[in-house]
């Protein structure tokens, strides 16, 4: 091989180097010279309220008297909304769910040393837009507990509101648009720098938007008043 062709080769290989340094930068996907185009990725991250929540306050007595619990779970139920309507939330946004006491030695599978014979459980929920209400209510549940009320347990949604963002597609709109401009910068940096125009768009795929919370999570397990939208979306241009 002649000093020239080394040259050459040389010269090639850094080419594709910088290229391939550049795509990694700049979100680049792919780049064919056989047809002219650029597939690049956009990516758009964005912190949205919650607008929705529902809160599930369980309570529970024992004893082994039927109606000794049923009376008690009765005044704990009356307690709860008391409790609720005096933090300023509806009849609308209350619900009363009905009670229930079960009989733990009528159980298939009963045993004889339970510590009471009777088990019984209450719920009741909110549902409010007023997801600031529903948050601050939830960190003042201690008069409740004070008051003997016995707050927890498996029937009581696992301790906290849940939130929920309906308002999904008000969001998603902006957030898509925001990952289109990002790709599209990205396509016109690396025509630029390639010495090429950028053409019309010729294949475009938006993506799943992702909705994490804001506690680091993964996922979004309806804990968290806040939620993380993420979307990354992928475009094809032509180069001219």
């Amino acid at each position: 091989m002649n000093s020239l062709s080394r040259l050459v080769t040389a010269l090639l290989v850094a080419l594709g180097m910088a290229l391939a340094g550049f795509a990694v930068g700049q979100g680049l996907e792919r780049f064919r010279m056989s047809d002219r185009s650029v597939t690049v990725k956009g990516l758009a991250e964005k912190s949205v309220e919650s607008d929705f929540a529902i809160w599930t306050l369980g309570f529970r007595r024992a004893g082994n008297d039927f109606g000794g619990v049923q009376k008690a779970l009765a005044a704990d139920r009356d307690k709860v909304v008391a409790f609720l309507k005096s933090r300023g939330f509806s009849e609308a946004e209350v619900e009363a769910r009905p009670l229930q006491v079960q009989d733990l030695y009528a159980r298939e599978y009963a045993q004889a040393n339970q510590p009471f014979r009777f088990n019984g459980t209450g719920q009741v929920l909110v549902k409010s837009a007023r997801v600031t209400e529903v948050e601050a209510a939830a960190r003042a549940v201690d008069p409740l507990i004070q008051d003997g009320i016995q707050l927890g347990g498996d029937n009581e949604g696992r301790g906290g509101p849940r939130y929920q963002l309906r308002g999904f597609n008000d969001a998603k709109a902006p957030l898509l648009a925001e990952a289109t401009r990002n790709a599209r910068e990205q396509a016109d940096k690396f025509a630029a720098e390639a010495g090429a125009g950028l053409g019309p768009l010729k294949n475009a795929n938006q993506g799943v938007i992702r909705i994490t919370g804001d506690d680091g999570n993964d996922f979004d397990d309806g804990s968290s008043r806040m939620k993380r939208l993420r979307v990354v979306s992928t475009f094809e241009y032509e180069l001219r």
